[in-house]
């Protein structure tokens, strides 16, 4: 007699609730405003509107959608074999830090050194290739770097390009644009803060994007001068993705590709681990997913979007359990996916920024920026929070140097007197400049040293300085040879810092000693009793 499984006799759950369609508003969104991003910021890197819209973003779409298909399949998957209909697939789309960093400290440089833009772009793809083969190997390695790594200094690396990056460089735009970009900022931050819910459960970010969009076109309609100025004409067709492993494997061979590894690096094991700390989100939630496949999917999006021209790595997205408590299912991440795609594959990403324009969209990006950097504090003991906050300052050295050399860069002015007349204020720009040089990784190591120190584990932090002076050393932190508006020349080889190497030296020197006196305890003297570790 033919018999039948349980999970085979449970009957098949809905491909689309309503909470689906809540939840789709909200990725969607989300990563609309990252494809809006790639549009608008492309130039700095050389990259024509045409060149984004027919190169980049089908590769993009590809990527997002394979992502957002899967981990659709993989809630069905666990709905049936759970027997429960109320499982949420893990969101995913393009990872806004790592964008901007890409885009800010590999492909803008390149092109502003050599004005190539087919480098820049070649460069960015070795940057996201090499980040997903690292996030691939998240599965082995993920558990060694959260063990050894204290979670400090991956938040506060995150924090310094959420604060300064996303949060301080958009800030000034939004509000050069008060009446249009204003009121769905604040919508933004008061229904998100004090977590709000709006008539007929529509989600924040539609309805800040709708607010915004309505004032624009309003304000336009009696004076064109308030409506920002529309991109580049757009050409709507059929934008297939087109291979371009070719062109990921001939920059293996350049020096230049390999010289932000330093960038890379940091991006790639943070992607690593928050996607290991969204696993254990989700699984809090109620939907434990496998950790192997989850990565290397997570990982592979990102390898697939460089090998078709993309270079712009994918993530899973924290906020499952917002998603859940909308009540998204499985079929909002799929739709998301084919939406996302539809746009890019038509080449209409630019014609809805000729509708919705990006400073309506800004307050998302700021919520962004300081909801990462309150995160940092909030997710680390409090004890921690000394070494958070010493994590923020090479960042905030990075951001500063960037908007000294984009003001000298308009001015016209000439870079040596500029530090001169800046020295006679009393800012030393020479200290600026060595504190953005590799600052992603001089972060991390500041956050790790301060935390060791702060739970007494002098020898863990002695390791950490010793780290510290090895890439003094070897020119990956600290090193320039000379500064333009083009950026600092990067300087490689031996003793290329000595100075920071010697300083650091001398305080994995006293950390040792600090550890072979006994003091080493691994025991916080100011512990809070009962504080979560």
């Amino acid at each position: 007699m033919a018999t039948t499984s349980p999970e085979t006799s449970r009957p098949r759950p809905p491909w689309f609730t309503r909470g689906d369609l809540d939840g789709l508003f909200g990725l969607f969104v989300d990563n609309l405003l990252q494809l809006m991003l790639i549009v608008e910021l492309g130039p700095l890197c050389g990259f024509s509107p045409e060149f984004v819209t027919a190169r980049i973003l089908p590769a993009a779409a590809v990527s997002i959608l394979l992502g957002n298909l899967f981990y659709t399949w993989q809630a069905r998957r666990l709905m049936r074999s759970s027997g429960r209909d109320d499982v949420t697939a893990l969101p995913y789309g393009i990872n806004t830090p790592a964008l901007v960093a890409f885009i800010f400290f590999v492909m803008r440089p390149i092109h502003e050194r050599t004005g190539d833009a087919d480098l820049a772009w070649r460069c960015g793809l070795l940057a996201c290739f090499l980040s997903g083969i690292i996030e691939m190997a998240g599965a082995l390695v993920g558990g060694w770097v959260r063990r050894y790594t204290p979670r400090a200094a991956l938040l506060s690396t995150l924090a310094g390009i959420a604060i300064a990056f996303i949060g301080l460089f958009f800030v000034f735009r939004l509000y050069a644009h008060p009446a249009i970009a204003l009121p769905p900022a604040l919508l933004i931050l008061i229904v998100y803060a004090g977590r709000l819910r709006l008539p007929g459960r529509l989600p924040a970010g539609v309805a800040a994007i709708a607010v915004g969009t309505g004032l624009a076109w309003g304000l336009w309609m009696w004076d064109p001068a308030f409506f920002p100025e529309t991109p580049a004409a757009f050409a709507p067709g059929l934008y297939l993705p087109l291979p371009a492993l070719a062109e990921v494997v001939s920059v293996l061979f350049e020096p230049a590709g390999w010289r932000y590894l330093a960038v890379i690096v940091p991006m790639a094991l943070f992607n690593v681990v928050g996607s290991l700390q969204n696993l254990e989100s989700a699984e809090a939630a109620g939907d434990p997913y496998p950790t192997g496949s989850s990565l290397a999917v997570n990982g592979g999006g990102s390898m697939v979007a460089a090998c078709l021209g993309s270079p712009f790595p994918t993530t899973l997205y924290i906020g499952h359990p917002a998603w859940k408590a909308m009540g998204a299912r499985a079929g909002y991440s799929a739709v998301n996916g084919l939406l996302i795609a539809g746009l890019c594959l038509a080449g209409a990403v630019a014609g809805v920024q000729r509708v919705v324009p990006l400073e309506v969209t800004l307050g998302i990006l700021l919520w962004i920026g300081i909801t990462i950097t309150a995160q940092a504090f909030e997710a680390v003991p409090r004890r921690h929070a000394l070494a958070v906050a010493f994590g923020l300052v090479p960042a905030l050295a990075a951001w500063s140097f960037e908007m000294v050399k984009n003001a000298v860069g308009a001015a016209g002015a000439d870079p040596a007197a500029v530090a001169e007349g800046l020295r006679a204020q009393g800012v030393h720009l020479e200290g600026m400049i060595a504190l953005n040089q590799g600052f992603l990784l001089t972060s991390m190591i500041y956050a790790a040293v301060l935390a060791h120190v702060v739970d007494r584990r002098f020898g863990a932090a002695a390791i950490w300085c010793l780290l510290a002076a090895a890439l003094s050393m070897v020119g990956v932190i600290h090193a320039y040879t000379a500064w333009s508006p083009f950026g600092a020349m990067a300087e490689y080889g031996w003793a290329a810092a000595p100075g920071f190497g010697a300083g650091y030296l001398v305080a994995a020197a006293a950390l040792l000693g600090f550890h072979l006196a006994g003091q080493s305890t691994g025991v916080p003297v100011d512990a809070v009793p009962g504080e979560h570790e």
